[in-house]
């Protein structure tokens, strides 16, 4: 056998010990730092006092994430924020700090120690570690829902603004957001489409959230949310239907199941819209082929293909008619009433 490549070697590595750099981002984002560099650099020392943190450790774990591009060591001990830091800022555009906060998390990060579970039986590691599904796990745990939601809405950011820009809303008079979250997603395509009405449907310990965000937004004339799960009947009529990162967490029965309803609640000449990841073919690097491990592992459901996903919407008597790319990860996978 040759010697390998010290590169190839190298790479690898940074591979196998990528949860390491999980959990340092995660750790820094709660607690705070880069809110804290948002006015210049500061000294290690002034950031772990303000911080509560051991001056020493949180060095070593700025260093190394300096080391790859998250915060710049300017000088012995001092750091400034670079561009990927400052998105671990709070309340800024494009926030991804509840993302990492979320990924670093007790009940997010045990379950990958189940990974090998899942590969040998098919079922999530979360059910193994907690002894219920994460949709059971959430609602129970209200801090763990909270961090949750936040993330989301995070992940929204970034995907709503893309989606509303590549996709044609004009043809539609109400837009039904079908576990649609805090609202992020609809009022950002309300605000681009001034004639589009939408209704947030969402589980009842989510809707308050909702009407919340909305109100904020000034869409409270335009907008109502409804509380109910899409497992049942959904009590709501639509010209259109959309659900961004919703069948992604769901098998193919219960994925189904939601599609069926969301399929009633439009009629006969409407439209239901998937905002998803669709897995390329090939074997070049894309971030739906992660965050399926992160469905196995979690969820329990799946990032799929462009044909599986024809297959799954026919299975609920819808027919694709397009897949629409946007300037995110998500297409906009569009549907008919079969």
């Amino acid at each position: 056998m040759m010697k390998p490549d010290p590169a190839t070697v190298v790479a690898l590595q940074n591979l196998i010990v990528g949860k390491w750099l999980s959990q340092a981002l995660s750790v820094a984002a709660k607690l705070g730092i880069a809110d804290l560099l948002g006015e210049g650099p500061r000294v290690c020392d002034d950031l772990a006092q303000q911080s509560g943190a051991d001056p020493s450790s949180l060095y070593r774990v700025l260093r190394a994430l300096a080391g790859v591009g998250v915060f710049k060591e300017v000088e012995s001990r001092r750091f400034e924020l670079t561009p990927m830091a400052g998105l671990l800022r709070s309340g800024v555009p494009g926030s991804l700090r509840a993302v990492a906060i979320m990924a670093g998390e007790d009940w997010t990060w045990r379950p990958w120690g189940k990974l090998e579970h899942s590969v040998r039986t098919g079922e999530r590691g979360f059910d193994a570690v907690f002894g219920m599904p994460p949709f059971e796990y959430l609602p129970a745990n209200p801090e763990a829902a909270a961090v949750f939601d936040a993330a989301m809405t995070g992940w929204s950011m970034h995907n709503a603004a893309a989606v509303a820009q590549a996709y044609d809303f004009s043809g539609i008079g109400t837009l039904m957001d079908v576990g649609g979250g805090h609202g992020f997603l609809l009022a950002t395509i309300l605000k681009a489409n001034p004639s589009l009405r939408g209704v947030l449907f969402e589980m009842p310990t989510v809707c308050e959230g909702a009407r919340s965000l909305l109100a904020a937004e000034g869409l409270s004339d335009r907008t109502r949310v409804a509380a109910g799960s899409f497992f049942e009947p959904i009590g709501e009529r639509a010209d259109a239907c959309i659900l961004k990162s919703v069948i992604h967490d769901w098998d193919d029965a219960q994925s189904t199941t939601i599609l069926r309803h969301c399929r009633e609640a439009v009629g006969p000449r409407g439209r239901v819209l998937l905002a998803e990841m669709v897995i390329p073919p090939g074997n070049g690097p894309d971030f739906g082929k992660l965050l399926d491990l992160e469905m196995l592992v979690v969820a329990g459901g799946r990032e799929r293909t462009e044909a599986e996903y024809r297959g799954l919407l026919a299975g609920a008597g819808l027919r694709m008619t397009r897949v629409v790319r946007t300037a995110s990860p998500s297409c906009v996978i569009e549907s008919v009433v079969a």
